[in-house]
């Protein structure tokens, strides 16, 4: 998919049950975003299709009458209503766009989708399960028929307060909870005139939100911040959000509804928006992240620390055991989400699929498997980004890990994709990406999302291999086409991959480690996801992370903790153990013993930016760099 937004106003909306933090309005100049504006902010991710459709309704609707409303669709030329003094009393209006980067089905979709009954979709995500979805068939369309047949119950006791007497098939809440895969929604129910929107429980497609305000009364939803006209009529050229006016937030995972009603008091139209449970048990046991063996009893530690050749060998079989369990599980996360079906058949690439590549261990595995689960006849890029030529910990890294991946794999054709940048010369990217990591305003941050914005676009070089022994492979420049992404997000938060685990479980033991763990993996939607995700579709690419499918969280929670890290060994050893065990199961003997290495500083972007905006990496370590706020003035003089 690619992205969705929503622009409401005419309603007065009350949120007081969502327990949000106090909303700031203080700015004078605040920011003011048209529907153009939103338009131009997902057209600029290369969508092949992008629809906008205004719906409008009147002052006084008869709740039982759904044929008394207008919804007509619009282009660029059509006059639209963007603020509420403009808009009549008489009507509330919402505007919904859908820009679509088609990866699955047979046949053209075009976002919005209306069906028969008046309701409205827009949808960015992958249906991996849960909602069946046929073989020649669009996600987008399957889950609009199972939404369609939903009851317009908006109460959380659907099963026992429903009077469709049998007649429906579920709930809004109960369709959405059960879909395996990353998504976000704007949904609006003509027959209940409710509006829901969400994202997924771990945040894998971004989701913005502009709470109303007493400057800007309007509700607006995007999977991206746009550039604001008024800060560009003012010559301001940096991108919104870094001026100090904080105007978007990410949504917090979940399913939201406004339901739309007109008070007799005022006569005029007011909603109130609600936060409602998941459905799906299992869905919540993940959310919650609580496994049951945290700290391994005495006797399983002194098992475990046992020289006799038996006990050794109990422990590998074990441990090989729950490594089998684990690549098993990840060849099937890879075939959901690379399978040909699932990939729309009208594009010609040569190469549909990339990896974001670094020949670490998570990388590595991932394009192992890849390999495993994609068609021999087609070729695979590994992209690689560095800002020190070849010299980067990355590249190196990468050129060892392509070599590796040639030997287990010798019949695919690898294509290794340097992406070298400087960033003294990146001035329109710098603000492009500034604009994209919105609300994230952290100098890491910005460093992150340059380099995966650098991967995402594709462009660089590789070595074209010649067909004659006797001569060089010759460099050429090349650019991946590719349309899906795959990122090992994830990888780190649930196999203790972080050097903040080692030192947590120094201090706290088994029970510290599980905490920190588990706190990586309930804010990594708002740390990690929205921003990657965002950065990523802006290049006509879709991200797709291996290591967050449903089943693998599930797994990995099931298996003893101190199996899954052992933190009292060495870097490279203990830290993802059980990683590492499938990546020597994979053959990647090499990649299995590598230290993590976090993008910023093995592209050494890090070590740029610190030298530019203090001075050095010492003085920028002593001012903990990675979570200072970016001053824009400095930053671009």
């Amino acid at each position: 998919m690619c992205g969705i937004a929503l622009l409401v106003s005419g309603i007065r909306i009350g949120f007081s049950s969502l327990n949000l933090d106090s909303i700031s309005s203080s700015s004078k100049s605040h920011l003011v975003f048209s529907v153009d504006d939103l338009k131009a902010a997902l057209q600029r991710r290369g969508p092949d299709s992008l629809g906008t459709m205004k719906l409008l309704l009147p002052l006084h609707f008869n709740s039982s009458n759904s044929t008394n409303h207008r919804v007509s669709s619009f282009n660029e030329e059509s006059h639209v209503l963007d603020n509420v003094s403009d808009m009549p009393e008489s009507f509330a209006e919402f505007v919904f766009l859908g820009a679509t980067l088609q990866l699955r089905g047979v046949s053209p979709v075009c976002q919005p989708l209306m069906d028969s009954s008046g309701n409205v979709l827009v949808y960015n995500g992958e249906i991996f399960g849960g909602i069946e979805v046929g073989i020649d068939k669009n996600d987008t369309e399957s889950l609009m028929q199972s939404l369609g047949n939903c009851c317009s119950c908006r109460s959380q006791e659907h099963r026992t307060t429903c009077d469709f007497n049998g007649q429906a098939k579920g709930s809004i809440v109960d369709v959405l909870s059960v879909i395996k895969g990353p998504w976000a929604i704007i949904y609006w129910q003509e027959s209940s005139k409710t509006l829901w929107f969400g994202r997924d429980a771990f945040g894998r497609r971004s989701l913005l939100v502009h709470w109303p305000t007493t400057e800007d009364p309007r509700f607006l939803l995007s999977s991206v911040s746009p550039t604001s006209s008024s800060l560009q009529d003012s010559g301001f050229e940096v991108e919104n959000g870094t001026s100090g006016i904080k105007f978007w937030e990410e949504l917090s995972c979940g399913i939201y509804s406004m339901s739309v009603d007109v008070k007799k008091s005022d006569g005029r139209f007011h909603s109130e928006i609600k936060k409602h449970e998941w459905t799906n048990a299992m869905l919540k046991e993940l959310i919650e992240w609580e496994r049951d063996s945290i700290e391994p009893k005495p006797a399983e530690l002194n098992f475990s620390h046992s020289r006799t050749s038996s006990a050794e060998l109990d422990i590998n079989s074990y441990s090989s055991v729950l490594a089998q369990n684990v690549l098993t599980a990840l060849r099937e996360s890879m075939l959901r989400r690379i399978s040909l079906y699932n990939i729309y058949q009208a594009q010609k690439e040569t190469v549909p699929v990339a990896v974001l590549f670094s020949g670490g261990l998570d990388s590595m595995i991932i394009a192992a498997l890849l390999d495993q689960c994609l068609d021999p006849n087609y070729e695979i890029d590994l992209l690689n980004v560095s800002f020190d030529g070849e010299s980067a910990p990355d590249r190196i890294s990468a050129k060892t890990g392509v070599k590796e991946l040639r030997r287990v794999a010798p019949l695919r054709r690898w294509r290794l994709v340097h992406i070298d940048a400087d960033l003294s010369k990146l001035t329109w990217e710098k603000k492009r990406v500034l604009s994209l990591i919105n609300p994230a305003n952290t100098y890491m941050d910005l460093n992150i999302g340059i380099a995966l914005w650098l991967a995402a676009r594709g462009e660089g070089w590789m070595y074209e291999e010649s067909n004659n022994e006797t001569d060089e492979d010759k460099r050429v420049n090349y650019t991946s086409r590719a349309r899906i992404l795959l990122v090992g997000s994830g990888a780190d938060e649930q196999c203790a991959g972080y050097g903040r685990h080692k030192t947590k479980y120094m201090h706290d033991s088994w029970l510290g480690l599980h905490k920190e763990m588990k706190l990586d993996m309930q804010r990594i939607w708002k740390r990690n996801l929205g921003r990657d995700d965002r950065c990523v579709a802006d290049s006509r690419k879709e991200a797709r992370f291996p290591f967050l499918d449903e089943d693998i969280i599930r797994m990995l929670l099931d298996i003893p903790l101190w199996e899954i890290a052992d933190l009292d060994q060495p870097s490279g050893k203990g830290d993802k153990k059980i990683l590492r065990e499938v990546a020597h199961m994979l053959g990647l003997h090499n990649a299995a013993i590598l230290p993590k290495r976090a993008i910023q500083f093995g592209s050494r972007i890090a070590r740029e930016s610190n030298r530019k905006n203090f001075g050095s990496n010492r003085a920028a370590n002593q001012a903990s760099a990675g979570s200072v706020v970016i001053n824009v003035q400095s930053y671009f003089s």
